[in-house]
Formats: C-alpha cells, structure tokens, sequence
C-alpha cells in the first residue's frame, strides 16, 4: 500500500514538473509575451527560405515545436566558422556541420522570434560550402560580452 502511495506521489510529481518546464520552455522561447520585433528590422519576404542551424534546432523535436514544421532537413557544412556553443564564430581553418532547412515566412518569423532576433541574435546571409547560401543566426556581438562578464 505505501508502495502504491509512492508510486502515485512520484507520477504525480513527474507529471507536474514536465508541464511546468513545457511551459515555462513556451513562455521563454516560443510565446509571443516575452518578444517585440525590432522596428528597425525589415520585413520578411513573403516566399521559401533557406535556414543553415548547427544547434538546438538541429533536433526535430525541438524544429517541430518552434516552426511546426520539420523543414525538409539535410545535411549542410559551413565554412571558415567555428562553433562555441550556441555560437559561431569566423575561423578560416574551421567548419561546422548543421542542417540546412527549407522554411516559409511564417516558420522564419518563428525562427526570428525563438532566435530573439534583434535582441540576442542577427540574421546573415551565409554563403555554405556546397555554393548555396542560407540564412545564419550569429549572436550579436553586444550580448557575446554581456555574456562573458
């Protein structure tokens, strides 16, 4: 019977804790509470997008929850970057691998926002290897410091 009491207690916990995180995880990341677009950003062009990720969306969970969409994933090499982290730095000598995604406006105002683009990150053209070029989330070099201090 304690046994039983335990079990329950420990479900119910779990439980709890994996909604609370799911939706703290909303609210930081995907709602649109904690995110105003910078003005001075421009608009995103209504037509397909190509996205080069090399970290946490490079998991199509993650992709799924943030855009919707898993957007038609393949492997993808950036040249003359390395990776810190969540982020990239210019290495001539260095490559990093990510995924190159196929997305629509919508999934890229999604990206813009799970990026904070703006606020924590830029959006670049990028030139990969293979000749395509694709949008790039690099961290702004303002909250690079603000980070390291």
């Amino acid at each position: 019977m304690a046994k039983t009491v335990w079990l329950k207690r420990l479900a119910i916990g779990s439980g709890v804790g994996i909604v609370g995180m799911a939706g703290w995880l909303w609210l930081t990341m995907l709602s649109p509470w904690f995110y105003d677009r910078p003005d001075d950003l421009d608009d995103i062009e209504q037509r397909i997008h190509q996205v080069f990720v090399y970290g946490t969306l490079r998991y199509a969970p993650v992709r799924l929850a943030v855009m919707g969409s898993f957007g038609s994933p393949e492997d993808a090499v950036l040249v003359g970057y390395q990776r810190n982290g969540l982020d990239l730095t210019p290495e001539p000598e260095s490559h990093v691998n990510g995924l190159l995604l196929t997305i629509d406006a919508a999934e890229l105002r999604r990206l813009d926002r799970y990026e904070r683009l703006g606020v924590r990150y830029d959006r670049r053209t990028i030139t990969l290897e293979d000749g395509t070029c694709a949008w790039v989330y690099l961290r702004r070099p303002d909250t690079r410091t603000a980070l390291a201090s």
